[in-house]
């Protein structure tokens, strides 16, 4: 039996590799050491939360994530934290975490596994949220996640949340945007080589291994719709870094991209060996074992 390769976990090893390479530009380019314990610190929370989903089954609920999530969004354009005019942000004690980037790649995957009704109505209230804050990179993302959605699964919701994320960045290119670029977070595919060459292309690099797991995963049947929603999500986030101030995933300083990036793996379906059925016991693992429980989120 020929395996087509499994895109959650060949994409923990290049969601670590990104950030290493991160973390070798921005000691290259003298970043506070407090940021380089941050992003490594994301990572271990991200494979411990992958570990959680899987254990909750959150893609079999997909509607009442999506509507969560959604409402999430809204919460944190109304009452979030605010600079230069947008309102992005949620604070986490001294932290600054951007939702939008923590729990928009998780909702268009499992949105893209399972479309009805009620996580359609997410999708809505997830663009209505990026049109108020407003947030142009992750409107983009959206429009683009839901691009790729309906050029494969033609049907009614897929189209309704093509059409929310189209209207939502509309609405943010009509709004000028004024953020200016955070040291270390935005612009960093050009400042990275005043640092000197090999701090550039580990930008660059940890950059392009974002989009190996979705490559893996259109190989696959069973992974080929929620594969491409995710290439087209990372895809449009790396373009959006590259031509704005929007922050930088991974290989950039924060840790919501890579908490996002994460959960967005745990919620890809299973890949299975062609020809065979997955093993119904590879579900179960003991409680508190969480070398088994990562084995089985990846799975």
């Amino acid at each position: 039996m020929r395996r087509n390769g499994n895109p959650k976990a060949i994409g923990v090893g290049c969601a670590v590799a990104a950030v290493a390479l991160g973390i070798v530009y921005m000691v290259a380019a003298g970043a506070p050491a407090q940021m380089l314990i941050l992003n490594g610190a994301s990572v271990a929370l991200g494979l411990l939360l992958m570990v959680a989903v899987a254990r909750i089954g959150v893609h079999a609920r997909g509607d009442v994530a999506a509507i969560a999530i959604g409402g999430a969004l809204i919460a944190t354009a109304l009452f979030g934290v605010t600079a230069t005019g947008v309102t992005r942000w949620a604070a986490l004690g001294p932290i600054l975490l951007q939702p939008s980037l923590l729990l928009l790649p998780m909702l268009v995957i499992a949105f893209a596994r399972a479309r009805a009704p009620a996580s359609t109505f997410g999708i809505t209230l997830a663009a209505l949220a990026l049109a108020l804050q407003p947030d142009r990179a992750m409107a983009a993302t959206l429009a683009a996640a839901m691009g790729a959605l309906f050029l494969l699964e033609r049907d009614r919701w897929a189209g309704i949340g093509l059409a929310a994320g189209l209207s939502a960045f509309a609405v943010t290119l009509a709004i000028p945007d004024f953020s200016p670029a955070v040291p270390f977070v935005d612009g960093i595919f050009y400042s990275a080589f005043d640092a000197g060459l090999a701090a550039g292309l580990a930008v660059a690099g940890g950059a392009a291994l974002l989009l190996v797991p979705p490559l893996v995963g259109l190989r696959s049947p069973n992974t080929r719709t929620a594969s491409a929603v995710a290439g087209a999500t990372w895809l449009t986030v790396i373009l959006a870094a590259a031509l704005g101030n929007y922050p930088t995933p991974l290989v950039g300083y924060g840790g919501s991209a890579i908490i996002g990036y994460l959960l967005a793996l745990a919620i890809l379906p299973r890949t299975v060996a062609e020809g065979s059925k997955v093993d119904a016991s590879a579900s179960r693992t003991p409680d508190g074992n969480v070398g088994a429980s990562l084995a089985t989120a990846l799975a």
